[in-house]
């Protein structure tokens, strides 16, 4: 099928990125959230991010701006989703969240749409379950951040059609991203790895075994990561580490995934990481 008009709901850290993707690409692009001053932050966001990778790449950052502003906008409507030959949803990770949005979905886009989810940890057969086209719901789960990092996992409930999967891998592709699938079990793979690192870097960090900067030193040093793990937790959110681990915890039933308690004890007095300026590290 051909795809031609987009919309991402959320506009958040991967929402506006995969909004930037979409436009950049020449797609009609719709970004919907729930409040106008969260939209312009994310359009704010997403023009400085163009503009940068203009100048880098030798381009004019005013003409790839207005290009770019052709391309999208933004509403706080979801009823403008409607017409959208591809809806991915980028909202919180939250199971009933995400349910209520997609049984929205499903009952007013067109019978040809295909419904994705970003979500980075949750079935996409329990999602595709909310609605009556479980054959047209896949996971689309882009990396941060979107516009720079290549992978996006591809991820297919029990009953994601082969069609739809065969639309969505070429237009991955012509995102110029490099998909990758994935079977729907908690955490699809990225997060089933990556998180328990964390995790156990918290653990180390809790029971003394080094500082923070030290584990992330060890780590970026002995391991040759481009970021050691306690700061990738801060850029990707304390809060969404939590989520996706506890996702991992009930769904696989192993207590390697239990959360770390000073992680979950961070998260509940607000120390979310980058986002809120303090989380492993101060970003003051």
């Amino acid at each position: 099928m051909s795809i031609q008009k987009v919309g991402v709901i959320g506009a958040g850290t991967m929402g506006n990125g995969i909004a930037q993707v979409f436009a950049s690409s020449g797609l009609d692009v719709v970004l919907c959230d729930t409040a106008q001053p969260i939209l312009d932050k994310a359009l704010a966001k997403i023009v400085g991010s163009v503009r940068k990778l203009a100048e880098k790449g030798g381009k004019d950052p005013a003409a790839a701006e207005a290009d770019l502003r052709a391309k999208i906008r933004t509403t706080t409507d979801l009823e403008s989703m409607r017409d959208r030959d591809l809806v991915v949803e980028a909202v919180v990770e939250r199971l009933d969240v995400k349910k209520s949005i997609f049984e929205r979905l499903d009952a007013m886009c067109a019978p040809h749409a295909i419904l994705a989810s970003n979500t980075s940890s949750i079935s996409i057969t329990v999602i595709g379950a909310a609605t009556k086209r479980p054959d047209r719901v896949i996971g689309m789960h882009f990396m941060n951040p979107v516009p720079l990092m290549k992978l996006v996992e591809i991820i297919r409930g029990h009953l994601t059609s082969d069609a739809t999967t065969s639309a969505i891998l070429d237009m991955s592709k012509a995102l110029g991203k490099t998909p990758v699938p994935a079977n729907d079990y908690p955490g699809f793979v990225a997060n089933r790895i990556l998180m328990p690192m964390i995790n156990e870097a918290a653990f180390a960090l809790m029971e003394g075994v080094a500082t923070a900067q030290d584990i992330d030193e060890i780590m970026k040093l002995g391991c040759n990561h481009p970021m050691g793990p306690l700061a990738l937790a801060d850029f990707i959110g304390l809060d969404v580490c939590v989520a996706i681990l506890d996702v991992l915890h009930e769904g696989l039933g192993d207590d390697k995934y239990r959360a770390c308690p000073l992680l979950r004890r961070m998260v509940n007095a607000g120390l979310l990481g980058r986002k809120t300026g303090r989380g492993f590290h101060s970003y003051a």
